[in-house]
């Protein structure tokens, strides 16, 4: 992979594109598919004891505006997980969910589907004029945030933050973002859209290591991974196959 230059997109069916932005790119709406976006993620480390500079809000919201002015999209879907804390959220985190929902509302439609993290979000979007979904279907999807399994196909999630460990034969490694197309099932899950979500390890894995249902019940390594480097994507082959991929 010595001199790799990336690609900005990869169309992974047609219409359908993964990018090196961390999101899905479908032509019809166009629309824009990201999710994990885990605002408020700080301050969840700081009640436990560790702090960190605030960088996540802003450095999405950099993110987002890239997005929006590279691809225009007519529609948006936050596929769940908007924000960290379980608990009910205090002003400064409200503050932070507005932030990045006004930025998007101010570009295109805004859709918000509901993950595991998000208790009470309808507490916070209701000065949005937004409501909080289980699902939606468009563009010939059915678009979940991953944590439950409607068992509709073909299917978009999140939840997992998918990565994998690619040996070095110089260096120990590097630990990659990416996207997971497993085309028999009907699943794509896309990567964390959060800066500080580094994604959990699925080289090696077997069905029984994933968190999404969906992917449990699905033949992983089978799953073609598309890596998300500063390079942009790179199809890196099967899952199953990670564990001889050298760099």
């Amino acid at each position: 992979m010595t001199g790799y230059t990336g690609m900005d997109s990869v169309e992974i069916m047609p219409g359908v594109r993964v990018t090196k932005e961390r999101c899905l790119y479908i032509d019809d709406g166009p629309t824009v598919v990201l999710g994990d976006l885990h605002l408020g993620y700080e301050k969840a480390l700081e009640e436990d004891g560790m702090f960190i500079p605030r960088i996540n809000t802003d450095s999405i919201r950099e993110e987002l505006n890239l997005i929006i002015c590279k691809y225009e999209p007519k529609r948006i879907v936050l596929l769940g997980d908007i924000k960290h804390d379980f608990k009910r959220t205090r002003y400064e985190g409200k503050e932070e969910v507005h932030r990045v929902i006004e930025l998007l509302k101010n570009a295109s439609d805004v859709i918000v589907v509901k993950g595991n993290h998000d208790n009470f979000l309808q507490n916070i979007l209701q000065d949005t004029g937004l409501m909080a979904v289980d699902y939606v279907d468009i563009c010939g999807f059915r678009m979940e945030h991953g944590h439950v399994d409607s068992g509709k196909r073909p299917v978009i999630i999140g939840h997992e933050h998918p990565s994998v460990k690619v040996h070095g034969a110089v260096f120990g490694g590097v630990k990659v973002q990416c996207f997971l197309h497993l085309k028999k099932d009907g699943i794509i899950v896309i990567p964390p859209f959060s800066p500080l979500s580094s994604g959990s390890d699925l080289t090696l894995a077997g069905p029984e290591t994933f968190m999404s249902p969906a992917c449990k019940a699905a033949d992983v390594s089978d799953a073609d991974v598309y890596g998300v480097t500063e390079f942009g994507i790179l199809p890196m082959g099967k899952l199953g196959d990670i564990e001889n991929l050298e760099i």
